[in-house]
């Protein structure tokens, strides 16, 4: 079965806020991008709403045909946010205001508790919790033990690594991760920095059943058009997969 897609728009939210302008809009940047194929639409709502605003989260829960997937930090404010909204799913990711971008992975095993906290509303709101963790056995273990239903392996080390051997060993903690979560009864996705050279081998991985890319995807439709850009990275995943 090939892997699923889950398409990160918030950098066409980038390009807007850049201008503080109504265009380029994600809502119709996630309907071209579910005519490409995309499997699920993925958004970060900030909590200093650098790109993604409430605005988009509340017309895209209303246009998204496929699944949308919030991914957000594990804060009263964003846990409001998200029961309120419903999303299919939400991604708990951790969360710096200075960041460029995700740095890592959510600390599960230092902050079980809290985070079994936000767990259980979100489940209770009848939406689908995932995990965004480094390939970290200890980690998915944390994560089976606050009961969420999805992991997320960060895979920007491995995306990061520029020599072979580095790369091997990166990928070979996205592997063991992957193959702990599934032994668990996890779904495993995976996700950050792939793009359409670094994506195979991992797309290669059985047990990786989606995958969450977004800077690559609207850095390519650029050039190509979004619907060209999902079916290509779409056509990359099903070669992994083979």
């Amino acid at each position: 079965m090939n892997p699923l897609l889950g398409v990160n728009v918030d950098h066409v939210a980038t390009v807007r806020q850049a201008r503080r302008t109504a265009y380029p809009d994600p809502v119709e940047a996630a309907l071209l991008a579910e005519l490409g194929g995309a499997d699920q639409i993925t958004i970060h709502l900030r909590e200093d709403r650098r790109h993604i605003q409430d605005r988009d989260l509340q017309v895209l829960r209303r246009t998204v045909k496929t699944r949308l997937n919030l991914e957000m930090a594990a804060t009263p404010e964003m846990v409001k946010v998200a029961f309120e909204a419903k999303p299919d799913s939400c991604t708990l990711v951790p969360e710096r205001r200075e960041e460029l971008t995700t740095e890592g992975g959510l600390d599960v095993a230092a902050n079980r508790d809290a985070v079994r906290k936000v767990v259980k509303t979100l489940r209770d709101a009848d939406v689908v919790v995932s995990l965004f963790i480094d390939p970290d056995v200890d980690q998915v273990r944390a994560a089976h033990r606050v009961e969420a239903e999805v992991v997320e392996i960060h895979t920007g080390r491995y995306c990061d690594a520029r020599l072979a051997p580095d790369r091997r060993r990166e990928l070979g903690r996205v592997v063991d991760a992957a193959k702990a979560a599934a032994k668990l009864g996890i779904r495993v996705a995976a996700g950050h920095g792939l793009n359409y050279r670094n994506v195979l081998p991992v797309a290669a991985i059985s047990e990786i059943e989606e995958f969450n890319i977004g800077h690559a995807i609207v850095g390519h439709a650029i050039l190509v058009g979004m619907e060209r850009a999902v079916r290509e990275m779409k056509a990359l995943l099903a070669r992994g997969a083979r």
